[in-house]
């Protein structure tokens, strides 16, 4: 047997009035007729008390015939089976799995604090019982180990300087990393015959000896960036000033005086701080 039987035993309800009846009528025939035979029939409803198995919803019982696999029982309700079955329970609910913060290097070896939280279920009893030792332990180390291969195939973010022109990133990418760490838990979970229903990335940082220089770093590319913006925006509102000015012929300008236009616009559209104006008094030319 390498796989999982469903099985239904006896009606429960059934076998406990069986089991009371034949307990106490041992009793009363015994005392009745006074005749110790008929204590057997007490002793066998005794022991039929250890075969009942209750199964509570979403909830299964593994049933074993000295060290032999009889089969499952899954569907809710009372039952009654041998006495010298052995039974052990697992559940088929969903249960939640918060993994501890891992520090691990990304695909740029920066050091990262990661942790993943996984939602899953067991669908398979028999590989969940005596494929692995411990399944639940076995779900906690696995996807540690997957967490750490992931974290390894993308890099935290993307740094232009640098040339990295990654698609996926574990910090923006947030569902194509999801569905590639739930599929590599799922491969390494599928040999217990667990299901995984979620799994996706819980914390995710920087490491703490690196945090602050790459705060710094990320400061640093948004202000380059957000330059890159003023300057295009800038250069657009000039040349439209300069077509605008020539189209109207409001004024002419030679190539000196629009470069001193230029100049002066770039730097009241691209600075810090609010430009002072200076007013000439004088004609165009002084």
């Amino acid at each position: 047997m390498d796989s999982e039987k469903i099985i239904k035993p006896a009606n429960g309800y059934l076998m406990v009035a069986i089991t009371i009846a034949l307990f106490i009528l041992g009793i009363v025939m015994c005392i009745s007729e006074e005749n110790g035979f008929y204590l057997l029939s007490s002793i066998v409803g005794f022991f039929g008390f250890f075969g009942f198995i209750l199964v509570n919803p979403n909830t299964s019982k593994v049933v074993l015939l000295f060290g032999k696999y009889v089969g499952t029982i899954k569907q809710n309700g009372l039952y009654w089976a041998n006495p010298l079955f052995r039974k052990k329970a697992i559940s088929l609910r969903a249960s939640n799995f918060d993994s501890e913060r891992l520090k691990v290097n990304d695909k740029l070896g920066n050091p990262i604090m990661i942790s993943t939280i996984l939602v899953w279920r067991v669908t398979n009893t028999y590989k969940a019982a005596f494929d692995v030792d411990n399944f639940e332990n076995f779900v906690r180390v696995q996807t540690d180990a997957a967490v750490r291969k992931l974290a390894s195939m993308y890099p935290y973010d993307n740094f232009a300087d640098e040339g990295h022109e990654e698609d996926i990133t574990l910090r923006s990418s947030v569902n194509e990393v999801s569905e590639a760490l739930e599929k590599e838990i799922e491969e390494r979970l599928s040999i217990a015959g667990i299901e995984v229903l979620e799994a996706r990335i819980g914390y995710l940082a920087y490491a703490q000896e690196i945090a602050n220089a790459m705060l710094k770093r990320q400061q640093a590319t948004a202000i380059v960036a957000a330059r890159h913006k003023i300057v295009e925006g800038a250069v657009s509102m000039v040349e439209m000033a300069l077509e605008e000015l020539s189209k109207k012929q409001i004024v002419n300008l030679d190539e000196d005086r629009k470069a001193a236009m230029v100049s002066n616009l770039m730097v009241i559209l691209c600075g810090d701080k609010e430009a002072s104006p200076v007013l000439n008094t004088g004609t165009l030319n002084h």
